[in-house]
Formats: structure tokens, C-alpha cells, sequence
């Protein structure tokens, strides 16, 4: 698993990427505990169980808004950027790869033809101009 940084301030962690040939059966946290979303990866056994559990109602603030990417089919290239709107990383997330996305910039670029991913948000969703500030390229 790979974690990314930011160069501006270097205890902001921007992202988290995790390949598919990463993932073991051992759960593996790609978000801090303190970090609004939070995902991990684990091969499951046939024949594991969870117990039958719900959460319980706590409230939480945020002003921010974090999302993942996993790749079911094809490729995407992502462009993340920095606090300050400069390209911080480069990557290609491929069929299995998830990535987890805290703070900072991005945008993505189709590589190949039917390209599946799914994409997962905090929120919720006010709208396209409360939520996003495009970044000059």
C-alpha cells in the first residue's frame, strides 16, 4: 500500500492507493482512524463470518469531502494534486486497484475501452456549484 503526502504539509496525508495483488487476508486500513471515510482490503475465506452487527447513530461534523475509486474492469489514469493545486502524484488504477482520496485535487482520464469503477463519496450532495472548484491545468 502506498500512502501520499503532501509536499506543503508533510502531516496532510492527500491519498492512499492499494493494488489488487496487495490485498491478503489480513484486513489492511487504507484511512487513518481519524479520517471521515473509511475503507479496507481483505481476500475473505469461504466460510468466514461476521457477526450480525449495526452502528449506532453517533453524530459527526465534517467540512470536507473524501472519496474512493475501485476498478472493476479497464484502466484509469488519476491525477492528484497537492493543497496548493499542483500535480502531486501521477498513477494508473487498474482492474482491483482501489484508491482513497482524503484532501487536494484530482481528475481522471480514461485509458481503456468500457472501463468500469466505482466511486464513493461522504456526504451529502448539495450540488455540482457547492461542491467543486475546478483546478487550472
Amino acid at each position: 500500500m502506498e500512502k501520499i503526502y503532501s509536499k506543503i504539509n508533510k502531516n496532510k496525508l492527500i491519498l492512499s492507493v492499494m493494488r489488487y495483488d496487495e490485498i491478503s487476508e489480513y484486513r489492511t486500513d487504507l484511512s487513518p482512524d481519524d479520517e471521515y471515510l473509511q475503507i479496507s482490503g481483505r481476500k475473505l475465506e469461504k466460510g468466514l463470518k461476521v457477526k450480525a452487527h449495526k452502528h449506532l447513530p453517533i453524530e459527526r461534523k465534517t467540512d470536507i469531502t473524501q472519496e474512493a475509486w475501485v476498478v472493476f474492469e479497464g484502466c484509469i489514469k488519476g491525477t492528484f494534486y497537492d493543497l496548493d493545486d499542483s500535480i502531486l502524484y501521477e498513477t494508473e488504477i487498474r482492474k482491483g486497484d482501489v484508491i482513497v482520496l482524503f484532501r487536494g485535487g484530482h481528475s481522471l482520464e480514461v485509458l481503456d475501452k468500457d472501463t468500469i469503477f466505482y466511486e464513493f463519496k461522504t456526504g451529502p450532495y448539495y450540488g455540482l456549484n457547492s461542491d467543486k472548484e475546478y483546478i487550472n491545468e
